[in-house]
């Protein structure tokens, strides 16, 4: 990885883009875009989408979703303590002692979630952090102190922990899910420019919001597209950490190569090119299987319209919804090259259907 992408890896990853709050992030990512990009456009929710080659007839996706989960200010005491609902799916058992930016009007208020010390717990009736009890302190003594700040009900709250890399092989942070698929999909795009790749299709590169709540921007963005074929990618659960059940979850290990899942939403003829492009440029890959979704916006690509012929390439991702999410340098690098090489040898107008 060269200077500029790593320069823009670390700003990306480090701004904060909450769902529903994602135009700062998509600014940045728009920013690094315009250069290897011929036109872009946004729509009314923020989802960003650049072009190569506008205005071919076979058009082409790859996508990734730009948001991460955070909170909501949802109450303020009298005593000045600030209770959340989730943004997403946020885990109430890490916010206590989490250091967190409370976004408003006035600019960033910090706060942290307090917890009571272990020796003043009770141990047969130790509480779980639950909606109930986690509770934001920004050092205020009364509503009218928390509120004087900016803070009102309906802020938004992200943790303050930044992205960094460990043991020169991995790397570390918040919002790796997803917006690592973000960085990876911005870098396909570069490549494509700098290699000279003259693409016969259009090829809309595409940062959707508001995934991390039900989908939603893929929804919105795949309907308006009519894509005929998307290529998404997110990340997916490491299951050699500890407290996975590999039975019910599969085996995926970072560091292995991108996941490639087998389900309903997949469409078969172009997952089986995907493979093959894999094996016949040696890039490591591993294999899952969804029940039913795949629970990522696979599903909302390949149920829009009349049907996109749609896939999906995973990152193998360590402690998912934490502030240390840890994903394998090489497995960011090899989903870059199998995406970049299933674009470069795709025909236009390729027909995946199964009967023809």
């Amino acid at each position: 990885m060269d200077s500029k992408s790593k320069e823009f890896l670390y700003r990306y990853l480090n701004n904060a883009s909450p769902t529903g709050f994602e135009t700062p992030g998509q600014q940045i990512w728009l920013d690094y875009l315009k250069p290897y990009t011929h036109s872009y456009f946004t729509d009314t929710y923020g989802t960003a989408v650049a072009v190569i080659n506008p205005d071919k007839p076979y058009k082409v996706v790859i996508e990734a979703h730009a948001d991460e989960i955070a909170w909501f200010v949802n109450y303020i005491s009298p005593d000045g303590y600030i209770y959340v609902v989730r943004n997403g799916g946020s885990d109430y058992a890490i916010a206590p002692s989490m250091r967190v930016n409370i976004h408003t009007e006035k600019g960033i208020v910090k706060g942290v979630f307090g917890w009571p010390a272990i020796h003043v717990r009770d141990d047969k009736d130790d509480p779980k952090p639950s909606q109930k009890n986690i509770i934001i302190d920004c050092g205020c003594d009364t509503k009218e102190q928390v509120e004087a700040l900016g803070i009102h009900v309906g802020c938004v709250v992200t943790y303050e922990d930044g992205f960094t890399e460990l043991n020169d092989k991995y790397f570390v942070g918040r919002a790796i899910d997803n917006r690592m698929g973000g960085f990876m999909i911005a870098e396909v795009a570069r490549r494509l420019h700098e290699n000279g790749v003259q693409l016969p299709y259009t090829l809309y590169v595409v940062n959707s919001v508001q995934e991390e709540i039900g989908l939603r921007g893929a929804e919105m963005i795949a309907r308006r597209l009519q894509a005929d074929v998307a290529v998404c990618t997110d990340v997916c659960h490491d299951t050699k950490s500890p407290l996975y059940d590999k039975i019910k979850s599969g085996e995926q290990v970072c560091g292995k190569g991108p996941v490639l899942t087998y389900g309903p939403a997949v469409q078969n003829n172009l997952l089986k090119n995907i493979i093959e492009v894999a094996q016949k440029e040696n890039i490591p890959f591993q294999r899952a299987a969804a029940s039913r979704s795949t629970g990522t916006d696979t599903d909302a690509f390949a149920y829009s319209s009349v049907g996109t012929a749609s896939a999906l390439i995973s990152l193998p991702l360590k402690y998912m919804h934490t502030t240390v999410e840890m994903a394998h340098q090489e497995d960011v690098e090899n989903c870059i090259r199998l995406m970049y090489s299933f674009l470069v040898q795709l025909p236009a107008g390729t027909d995946f259907r199964y009967i023809k």
